[in-house]
């Protein structure tokens, strides 16, 4: 048999579940998960190797209609998604209002290559409405498969593998056998940070941060890790910190033991606040942050 690959790539609205469904086809927590929209900033891939098949999935933000030029670049690297996929996966759930960003799903209505529209969150809905949904996705994009499932409760993921590799294109492996995605240690890192300030923070703290890793280094027994939290306002940097370090300790300490279940192995971690004013426009800051080319 013919060895299969392609680039399967996950779209849609924010807080429907594409980074946990990643998540749960990769086997891997290599996308942040929160409650919170715009969790996902970057495209994120994430790789599968199966005996003759090779997926590599890939993560994309939230769709949404920018107020400044970071989230610019992240409807950049959706658009890219869409343009060079193999295999497209439009995640929706069963609560959002399903026509919300039409101009997305007229896209993909145009597209030649698969559909598949993945209905999530079936577990926190009723099956009328389920197959009300599944009906109105038939007919909104009928060359689509559109199939059921809860990536949180990881139900039907087997049907949604089957369909992605029934419709991989024939192709040799892109990847190495052993990689799993295209990021490095230092990119996870700054994300489990930055998952720690949204879940630790409220209101437009975590959309006003952005996390740098300046020193990775590892050393036999742990890894050295020294990171600047960058905000907009003095303000925001004093919340970031809080009375006497205990905010910037707590969001230390967690990010350090997550960081200790990923990388397997001990974490000595320095974090500093810096403000920075025009990092979300800036060209040069968001180059610098891997938003632009």
């Amino acid at each position: 048999m013919a060895h299969k690959s392609g680039f399967v790539n996950i779209i849609g609205n924010p807080n429907v579940g594409k980074s946990t469904l990643m998540n749960a086809m990769v086997g891997e927590k290599l996308s942040i998960v929160t409650a919170k929209a715009q969790t996902t900033r970057h495209r994120i891939m994430g790789i599968v190797n199966g005996k003759d098949y090779q997926i590599v999935y890939s993560d994309t933000p939230g769709i949404l209609k920018p107020s400044y030029r970071l989230q610019q670049n992240m409807m950049d690297f959706v658009e890219t998604a869409i343009g060079d996929a193999d295999i497209i996966l439009y995640v929706t759930d069963t609560v959002e209002k399903a026509d919300k960003n039409g101009e997305y799903v007229s896209k993909l209505s145009k597209l030649e290559c698969p559909v598949i529209v993945v209905v999530n969150k079936i577990d926190v809905s009723a099956q009328d409405k389920v197959m009300e949904l599944m009906e109105y996705w038939k007919e909104q994009l009928p060359k689509a498969t559109v199939i059921p499932a809860s990536a949180q409760e990881k139900f039907n993921l087997d049907t949604i593998l089957e369909t992605v590799v029934e419709n991989l294109p024939e192709c040799p492996p892109w990847f190495d056998e052993d990689a799993f995605t295209d990021k490095n240690l230092r990119f996870f890192a700054s994300e489990i940070i930055r998952e720690q300030i949204l879940l630790n923070y409220k209101e437009e703290i975590p959309y006003c941060c952005q996390v740098e890793v300046e020193s990775f280094k590892e050393g036999a027994e742990r890894y050295d890790i020294s990171a600047v939290i960058y905000v907009m306002r003095d303000s925001q940097k004093g919340i970031i910190i809080g009375k006497g370090g205990a905010a910037l300790k707590k969001t230390g300490t967690a990010a350090r033991i997550e960081m200790e279940d990923f990388f397997q192995k001990k974490v000595f971690l320095q974090l500093f606040v810096k403000v920075d004013p025009d990092w979300r426009e800036s060209r040069t800051e968001l180059r610098k942050f891997g938003y632009e080319d």
